[in-house]
């Protein structure tokens, strides 16, 4: 095992090992909850996506720790998860099974950018001012999507949305589970979001908001209301390019940004640049494939790797050990579903999540109104106009043609201006 995986060679132990798996895990646990919670708002199967995100977690993770031999975790990505259901399946009117299509063939697409070097040329052609602002933009959605589950934030007619009633015991609950999750997270609690929302569970259960599960333990069931249910056809005869291309670009960049940031926390790039990355790149697309094949939204780099790594993962054993525990999790879908039955429990990870991605708003120059305003139309418009792709094209478009007026054209990667084009004819032409 420790040739395999290089454990002298990185300066690890099995015994680290181990213990960053079991923390990586703590840390990313909540996600199995609120995954399926969310995506079973759009008329999933609960069991089934349950099955299908620790699944696709599950072989994506593996690949990652056998083949790529990284401390990182593939997993549910929250912020795709929103997209999902609250921009294609309930924004847009598509079905699940037609999202599931579009999440198939952007995964086959991203499985086929990253054997090429058409991954780091399209990569270098989105300004970075521009990926900052998606990756903020999909937070302050995921966190209104928070509130109004919690109906912390609810609509009115005079003003679009308001302040609800905080003394309502669901908003009450949620606040609870957040003040519990962010005390914890102050003090450096790795499992905060998870121990928050049991803390929350047995305060709704106390009121009488939550039954405990006849069983706690299960065989796992369900799969197949969501296995090969994907509709490809669907995706092509409705003309989804738009929402192919969001899932593509968000989990590239969602990839991208987290696997440097992991490989540079844990020591392991070498001259600057990210040994075997065509390793970790296939890890992410192939979950993605399996998820759409199995039946859930895409999967991502997960940020919380950063935990295990921060306690000495350094190998791949730590996402092995990772993908073992997420096997155990299918034995406990009644204890999941019984988490997610109350709003209260799963709202606080959303917004804190959210809070989590407004990071790399500090690296946007803001004194530059041609990196900034683009950067803040993202951000604004996604929450605002509930679609995180609207808000990816509001920017494409913006960005190039404040550089034109500039006289700043030749800035513009080629790439950027194929991409203004067709979120033009998509947003200006189509979307009606």
């Amino acid at each position: 095992m420790e040739s395999l995986f290089k454990l002298r060679e990185r300066g690890t132990s099995i015994s680290t090992e181990v213990l960053a798996g079991i923390t990586t895990f703590l840390t990313l646990a909540y996600s199995v909850i609120v995954i399926p919670s969310v995506l079973s708002l759009t008329g999933m199967d609960f069991n089934g996506v349950f099955m299908a995100v620790i699944l696709s977690s599950v072989i994506g993770t593996l690949i990652m720790g056998l083949f790529a031999n990284y401390p990182i975790v593939i997993g549910p990505g929250l912020g795709l998860n929103a997209y999902f259901a609250f921009s294609v399946v309930k924004g847009g009117g598509y079905s699940w099974e037609v999202a599931l299509g579009a999440v198939f063939i952007s995964g086959i697409m991203f499985l086929l950018v990253s054997l090429t070097k058409f991954r780091s040329i399209l990569i270098d052609a989105i300004p970075a001012s521009l990926k900052h602002a998606i990756t903020a933009g999909i937070g302050f959605f995921v966190c209104f999507i928070g509130l109004q589950s919690a109906k912390i934030v609810v609509d009115s007619p005079a003003t679009l949305v308001t302040l609800g009633n905080l003394s309502e015991p669901i908003a009450l609950l949620t606040i609870i589970g957040l003040a519990v999750s962010l005390v914890l997270l102050t003090y450096r609690i790795k499992a905060a979001l998870f121990i928050g929302m049991l803390v929350t569970a047995a305060a709704a259960y106390s009121m009488g908001f939550m039954s405990l599960p006849s069983q706690f333990v299960v065989m796992p069931s369900g799969l197949e209301h969501t296995l090969l249910k994907l509709d490809v056809q669907g995706v092509l005869d409705s003309g989804l390019y738009s929402v192919i291309f969001t899932f593509f670009l968000i989990t590239l960049f969602d990839t991208t940004g987290t696997l440097l940031g992991m490989a540079e926390q844990a020591g392991l790039l070498v001259n600057g640049k990210f040994p075997n990355a065509r390793g970790a790149f296939l890890a992410d697309a192939a979950g993605t494939v399996a998820g759409a094949v199995l039946g859930t939204s895409p999967t991502a780099t997960c940020i919380e790797s950063s935990a295990g790594v921060a306690v000495g993962g350094r190998s791949g054993l730590t996402a092995v050990v990772v993908a073992g525990l997420f096997l155990v999790t299918l034995f406990f879908s009644p204890v999941a579903k019984m988490l997610s039955s109350v709003p209260a429990v799963t709202a606080p990870a959303l917004i804190i999540v959210g809070f989590f991605m407004m990071n790399g708003l500090r690296d946007i120059d803001w004194q530059n109104i041609e990196e900034a305003f683009p950067a803040f139309l993202v951000v604004a418009s996604m929450p605002l106009t509930y679609s995180i792709a609207t808000g990816i094209g509001i920017g494409f478009i913006v960005y190039p043609l404040l550089k034109l007026m500039r006289g700043k054209g030749r800035e513009v990667h080629p790439i950027l201006y194929l991409f203004m084009v067709l979120f033009f004819i998509q947003i200006g032409l189509l979307n009606h």
